[in-house]
């Protein structure tokens, strides 16, 4: 016995499994870290070193990039574009899906389970089948040009619905009955009960929208057309279109700083984002 439990032992008093495991995890994180590392430190080197030797360490730290990005590229404003588009299409999707994932969750009405079913069918629709038909109904409103153009069309998601309803059914149908019995109606009952007991999945949702919004490139691409609309992705494209290698430090800067707000986000909120995953129901 003594023999078997030395052996399936590490040195370090751990069993061999663990030490495997925690092996694998920081196997893992370096992948996972290594694209972020590469790209804040190119963003410190001098232009030459970045065309020369993009993988090793700079000689010197520079922020000329930083500098130079917000003189060239209109940082401010693109920033403030993008920050529009993805608060509003994240307040908007947010709070339009949580109250049709409690209608599908928690209010029963006929034919309520074969609406579900309709629209989680229609998941299975490629999107890129309704870029035509969207575009020529915005154009047609003359809202191509303008932010509600995509912040519209983006308002409700069925993904971030299903979710949302996944989650609520888990809440228990008492508190709703007894909410009911006192009075209350359908609107208090979401207020007060729901959205405080679903605060992890509309935050898991609120994160989801956000990182969608902000990293989309398409959508702005082809529905703002004039670059006091452009946002950070399709600012940043015109930049690098330019001469080969000429803006290398002003291009791994901005891409540092358009990535930054994502990390924040997903730093303050990971709790939340864990839960929600934790107590999704799929029944």
């Amino acid at each position: 016995m003594a023999n078997t439990k030395r052996r399936s032992t590490g040195r370090t008093g751990l069993p061999l499994s663990s030490i495997v495991t925690y092996l694998l995890l920081c196997i893992g994180a370096a992948i996972v870290l290594y694209p972020f590392v590469y790209m804040v430190m190119n963003s410190v080197k001098p232009g030459r070193e970045i065309l020369h030797s993009p993988t090793s360490l700079p000689s010197e730290i520079t922020f000329s990039g930083y500098v130079g990005v917000f003189r060239r590229l209109r940082m401010g404003l693109l920033f403030r574009n993008s920050l529009i588009l993805a608060l509003s299409i994240t307040a908007l999707n947010t709070a339009l899906s949580a109250l049709a994932a409690y209608a599908m969750a928690k209010i029963p009405f006929p034919g309520r389970e074969r609406i579900f079913s309709f629209m989680l069918a229609t998941i299975m629709i490629p999107g890129i089948l309704f870029l035509i038909p969207t575009y020529v109904i915005m154009f047609n409103l003359g809202w191509v040009g303008q932010f509600r153009s995509l912040i519209i069309p983006s308002a409700v998601s069925v993904f971030n619905i299903f979710l949302l309803r996944q989650f609520m059914r888990g809440i228990p149908d008492e508190l709703v009955e007894a909410a009911r019995l006192d009075g209350a109606h359908e609107v208090l009952i979401f207020v007060r009960i729901i959205v405080p007991l679903a605060r992890p999945a509309l935050a898991t949702v609120g994160i989801l929208n956000f990182m969608g919004s902000w990293n989309d490139f398409f959508g702005p691409l082809l529905y703002l057309n004039t670059p006091d609309k452009w946002t950070l992705q399709v600012g940043l494209l015109q930049f690098a279109s330019a001469v080969p290698g000429e803006n290398a430090q002003e291009i791994w800067a901005a891409t540092t700083l358009i990535t930054l707000p994502l990390i924040l986000v997903y730093f303050f909120m990971q709790n939340q984002f864990t839960k929600a995953f934790a107590n999704v129901s799929f029944k």
